[in-house]
Protein backbone atom coordinates (compact mmCIF):
# COMPACT_ATOMS: atom_id res chain seq x y z
CA UNK A 1 0.00 0.00 0.00
CA UNK A 2 2.97 2.51 0.87
CA UNK A 3 4.53 1.66 -2.52
CA UNK A 4 1.06 1.89 -4.38
CA UNK A 5 0.56 5.58 -2.40
CA UNK A 6 3.64 6.94 -4.17
CA UNK A 7 3.14 5.94 -7.29
CA UNK A 8 -0.03 7.88 -6.95
CA UNK A 9 1.13 10.89 -5.14
CA UNK A 10 4.05 11.00 -7.99
CA UNK A 11 1.57 11.24 -10.67
CA UNK A 12 -0.63 13.87 -8.97
CA UNK A 13 2.38 15.72 -8.58
CA UNK A 14 2.85 16.00 -12.10
CA UNK A 15 -0.67 16.38 -13.29
CA UNK A 16 -0.30 19.49 -10.56
CA UNK A 17 3.21 20.74 -11.97
CA UNK A 18 1.23 20.65 -15.59
CA UNK A 19 -1.34 22.79 -14.08
CA UNK A 20 1.07 25.11 -12.19
CA UNK A 21 2.69 25.27 -15.56
CA UNK A 22 -0.22 26.57 -17.31
CA UNK A 23 -1.20 29.12 -14.55
CA UNK A 24 2.84 30.66 -14.69
CA UNK A 25 2.37 31.06 -18.71
CA UNK A 26 -0.85 32.62 -18.49
CA UNK A 27 0.13 34.52 -15.67
CA UNK A 28 1.31 38.41 -15.86
CA UNK A 29 1.39 40.68 -12.85
CA UNK A 30 0.83 44.04 -14.79
CA UNK A 31 -1.84 42.11 -16.93
CA UNK A 32 -3.62 41.13 -13.68
CA UNK A 33 -5.22 44.25 -12.75
CA UNK A 34 -7.55 44.06 -15.83
CA UNK A 35 -8.51 40.22 -14.49
CA UNK A 36 -7.07 39.17 -11.42
CA UNK A 37 -6.04 36.04 -10.40
CA UNK A 38 -8.70 34.10 -8.00
CA UNK A 39 -5.49 31.96 -7.00
CA UNK A 40 -3.12 34.38 -4.94
CA UNK A 41 0.60 32.94 -5.37
CA UNK A 42 0.63 32.50 -2.13
CA UNK A 43 -1.58 29.96 -2.03
CA UNK A 44 -0.40 28.26 -4.81
CA UNK A 45 3.14 28.28 -3.37
CA UNK A 46 2.42 26.70 0.03
CA UNK A 47 0.39 23.89 -1.77
CA UNK A 48 3.23 23.31 -4.23
CA UNK A 49 5.55 23.01 -1.64
CA UNK A 50 4.07 21.53 1.14
CA UNK A 51 2.61 19.03 -1.10
CA UNK A 52 6.44 18.26 -1.80
CA UNK A 53 7.47 18.61 1.40
CA UNK A 54 4.90 15.32 2.14
CA UNK A 55 6.14 13.74 -0.47
CA UNK A 56 9.59 13.98 1.03
CA UNK A 57 9.14 13.12 4.38
CA UNK A 58 6.53 9.82 3.24
CA UNK A 59 9.73 8.60 1.62
CA UNK A 60 11.66 9.04 4.41
CA UNK A 61 9.16 6.96 6.10
CA UNK A 62 9.45 4.45 3.73
CA UNK A 63 13.38 4.20 4.35
CA UNK A 64 13.10 4.69 8.20
CA UNK A 65 9.30 2.87 8.83
CA UNK A 66 9.11 5.68 11.71
CA UNK A 67 5.81 5.67 12.52
CA UNK A 68 5.71 9.33 13.57
CA UNK A 69 6.97 10.37 10.10
CA UNK A 70 3.87 8.62 8.19
CA UNK A 71 1.72 10.19 10.75
CA UNK A 72 3.11 13.73 9.85
CA UNK A 73 2.90 12.89 6.55
CA UNK A 74 -0.77 12.82 6.91
CA UNK A 75 -1.25 16.27 8.81
CA UNK A 76 0.62 17.89 6.01
CA UNK A 77 -1.81 16.62 3.09
CA UNK A 78 -4.29 17.23 5.28
CA UNK A 79 -3.19 20.90 4.96
CA UNK A 80 -2.29 20.44 1.22
CA UNK A 81 -5.80 19.19 0.68
CA UNK A 82 -7.13 22.47 2.40
CA UNK A 83 -5.10 24.47 0.15
CA UNK A 84 -6.05 22.58 -2.76
CA UNK A 85 -9.86 22.33 -2.01
CA UNK A 86 -9.91 26.45 -1.67
CA UNK A 87 -8.49 26.41 -5.17
CA UNK A 88 -10.69 24.28 -6.53
CA UNK A 89 -13.52 26.21 -5.34
CA UNK A 90 -11.86 29.78 -6.75
CA UNK A 91 -11.18 27.61 -9.83
CA UNK A 92 -14.86 26.88 -10.43
CA UNK A 93 -15.94 30.07 -9.99
CA UNK A 94 -13.53 31.54 -12.51
CA UNK A 95 -14.46 28.91 -14.95
CA UNK A 96 -18.41 29.92 -14.68
CA UNK A 97 -17.75 33.37 -14.81
CA UNK A 98 -15.70 33.53 -17.94
CA UNK A 99 -17.53 30.61 -20.08
CA UNK A 100 -15.45 31.48 -23.07
CA UNK A 101 -11.98 32.47 -22.62
CA UNK A 102 -11.20 33.37 -26.15
CA UNK A 103 -14.16 35.81 -26.57
CA UNK A 104 -13.32 38.00 -23.44
CA UNK A 105 -9.29 39.90 -23.73
CA UNK A 106 -8.96 39.48 -19.86
CA UNK A 107 -9.64 36.44 -18.21
CA UNK A 108 -7.64 35.08 -15.05
CA UNK A 109 -4.90 32.60 -16.27
CA UNK A 110 -6.54 29.46 -13.95
CA UNK A 111 -9.36 29.87 -17.17
CA UNK A 112 -6.92 28.27 -19.09
CA UNK A 113 -6.77 25.20 -17.08
CA UNK A 114 -8.49 21.90 -18.80
CA UNK A 115 -11.32 20.96 -16.47
CA UNK A 116 -10.37 17.17 -16.88
CA UNK A 117 -6.79 17.69 -15.92
CA UNK A 118 -8.24 19.44 -12.75
CA UNK A 119 -10.43 16.77 -12.31
CA UNK A 120 -7.93 14.27 -12.29
CA UNK A 121 -5.56 16.38 -10.03
CA UNK A 122 -8.36 15.91 -7.68
CA UNK A 123 -9.00 12.73 -7.73
CA UNK A 124 -5.72 11.13 -7.61
CA UNK A 125 -4.78 13.84 -4.72
CA UNK A 126 -8.03 12.16 -3.24
CA UNK A 127 -6.56 8.59 -3.86
CA UNK A 128 -3.37 9.36 -2.80
CA UNK A 129 -4.54 10.76 0.39
CA UNK A 130 -6.67 7.71 1.40
CA UNK A 131 -3.68 5.70 0.41
CA UNK A 132 -1.92 7.07 2.50
CA UNK A 133 -4.24 7.09 5.25
CA UNK A 134 -5.06 3.71 4.83
CA UNK A 135 -1.15 2.31 5.06
CA UNK A 136 -0.67 4.87 8.09
CA UNK A 137 -3.29 2.89 9.86
CA UNK A 138 -1.76 -0.60 8.95
CA UNK A 139 -5.25 -1.28 6.51
CA UNK A 140 -3.90 -3.83 3.41
CA UNK A 141 -0.47 -4.34 4.41
CA UNK A 142 2.94 -2.65 3.05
Amino acid sequence: MTLISLVFWIATIFVGLFLLAIWLIEYDPDYQRAAATRLPVSVITSHVLLALTGLAVWIIYLVTDADKLAWLTVAILLVVASFGITMAVRWIGVYRTHKNPAASHAVPPERHFPPAVVITHGLLASATILLVLLATLGVGGS
